[in-house]
């Protein structure tokens, strides 16, 4: 599929108003990520999308690599959000990719804190953040997102247990496109909430499968075991430990088993992080 016509397709029907102002669609790209700072660097408008057919080197969250073939989609988009937005982006990204799986399916997935996106407990897609920050100054913020629509099972390799795409969970092809577009504009509208100060917080918190569930957690060669008991204003896990101790986690890797879920967090000296 050509680049203009990837393009053409989604703003013809592309109504936003920030999300989408400029799209830069490639072949093949090492990251979208990685271009996207490339963009940021130079002060590009705010709203661009970069989108690849497929990539070479991407990279998930907590250094992990993510499945990049041709038919999938694979994109990043460049922000300029405020010290109270930047903590809900990876949370908004999160409820954009559930309402356009949604609206373009029927199928209403999970949400697996902290962000991946799950259809019958199988991984569909995933959401990366990652910003830079100079002199306490926000200068950018970059979310990536990848969604699994048409690989096939031998495709995901030993991910198979734990990983889907669209196409494999629905047993019919999804039209990309549409997915697309709609994710675009579900994020653009969700953005500007947050920067009129509308907070997403109680819908993501609807839409998580981790509450109310056991957790382990590993966190600097510690384990902490207990229930998920909610999360605060900005979409941190509040895990209540077996001693009754509330512990508040900002991040971490969650793992569904049959009678709890797992939560392996990074550790914070880790660069790669």
């Amino acid at each position: 599929m050509s680049g203009n016509l990837v393009a053409s397709m989604v703003k013809s029907g592309l109504y936003t108003r920030v999300i989408g102002k400029r799209i830069r669609f490639f072949q093949q790209l090492t990251s979208t990520m990685d271009q996207a700072h490339l963009y940021a660097d130079l002060c590009i408008d705010e709203g661009t999308v970069v989108i690849a057919e497929s990539q070479r080197s991407s990279r998930g969250r907590l250094g992990r690599t993510w499945i990049s073939k041709p038919g999938n989609l694979y994109l990043s988009v460049v922000l300029y959000p405020d010290e109270v937005g930047l903590p809900l982006i990876g949370i908004i990204a999160a409820l954009a990719v559930k309402k356009s799986i949604f609206k373009n399916t029927g199928v209403r997935p999970d949400i697996k804190w902290p962000n991946d996106i799950l259809i019958n407990g199988r991984k569909v897609a995933g959401i990366l953040v990652e910003s830079t920050i100079i002199a306490d100054q926000i200068k950018y913020a970059i979310v990536g997102i990848g969604i699994n629509i048409s690989l096939k099972q031998e495709d995901l390799g030993e991910l198979v247990a734990s990983a889907t795409s669209l196409d494999v969970a629905l047993g019919y092809e999804v039209s990309r496109e549409n997915i697309l577009r709609t994710l675009l504009q579900e994020l653009d509208s969700f953005y500007l909430g947050i920067k009129s100060g509308m907070s997403p917080i109680e819908e993501w918190r609807e839409s998580l499968s981790t509450l109310s569930k056991r957790v382990s957690v590993d966190y600097m060669g510690l384990r902490v075991e207990g229930i998920a008991e909610d999360i605060d204003d900005l979409g941190n896990l509040i895990v209540k430990t077996d001693s009754g101790e509330l512990v508040t986690l900002t991040s971490g890797d969650v793992t569904l088993a049959k009678d709890k879920i797992e939560l392996q967090l990074p550790n914070i000296n880790d660069p790669t992080n």
